[in-house]
């Protein structure tokens, strides 16, 4: 079973729109959110990880959704346990419902759109922490991935934690997200790419990528960053995309 399916309805989803889109907050999205920062000091910090995770996945989705609504595929957004999905609607044709008919050039640009939302959204909050006189300290993480430490003048700890997670979630996440990993954003591309140089044998290469890279990522993330989380879902993916090969033979 996927961890990118889409969870059923219960009658704990919050359900609001933005922009026009229909938005829904499974309740798991909640617990998963607290449970990754209950590494907190206090309360409020955990609540303002819980707002920073929320805000800037739902900036990622929404990315993906105006791209979708560019190209005429309306969509719904969907936050759950395992981070958030933008699920095309079908649209009225005739006497039924069909889908809009996506390029694969259009829909590498809509794959695209989630992660670079949330990199144009760090680069606001870097902006308006210059302006209102806060000390930007670039950094490194694994020594390659770039990474800004902001610190404040105003708002003390609190606000300067939430703005670090904000960063946090919008670069670093987004930087991993676009490995080219099924079914990452990364790795929708990777498909797209691979499938249109080479129709033959394009899906089952990019399944391939998909498995060597998630398995060297779950390694480096419990070897170089301690975390299981990266290693579980890495090695999750990796294991996904060799059943895919296997079950298919690499064609669906």
């Amino acid at each position: 079973m996927s961890l990118f399916q889409v969870p059923p309805p219960t009658r704990f989803d919050l359900r609001f729109s933005i922009v026009g889109i229909p938005v829904r907050v499974h309740p798991l999205f909640w617990l998963i959110a607290i449970l990754f920062g209950s590494s907190a000091n206090s309360i409020l910090g955990v609540l303002t990880w819980v707002i920073a995770i929320f805000i800037s996945i739902l900036i990622h989705e929404l990315g993906h959704a105006l791209a979708m609504r560019r190209y005429g595929q309306g969509s719904q957004i969907i936050l759950h346990f395992a981070g958030g999905l933008t699920v095309p609607e079908s649209v009225s044709w005739g006497g039924g419902y069909a889908q809009v008919a996506i390029t694969p050039n259009q829909q590498i640009f809509i794959s695209l759109a989630g992660p670079f939302s949330g990199f144009l959204f760090a680069i606001l909050i870097l902006a308006a922490s210059a302006a209102a006189g806060g000390t930007v300290v670039p950094n490194f993480l694994l020594g390659f991935i770039p990474f800004p430490m902001v610190f404040l003048p105003i708002g003390g700890a609190v606000v300067n934690s939430f703005v670090l997670s904000l960063l946090w979630v919008n670069i670093f996440w987004g930087f991993i997200n676009l490995m080219p990993v099924h079914p990452l954003d990364g790795g929708t591309v990777t498909r797209y790419v691979l499938i249109q140089t080479d129709p033959w044998n394009g899906l089952r290469t990019s399944l391939w990528v998909s498995v060597i890279t998630g398995a060297a990522i779950a390694i480096a993330g419990l070897v170089f960053l301690r975390s299981t989380y990266m290693a579980f879902l890495f090695g999750l993916l990796a294991f996904q995309s060799y059943q895919a090969l296997q079950g298919s033979g690499g064609r669906y």
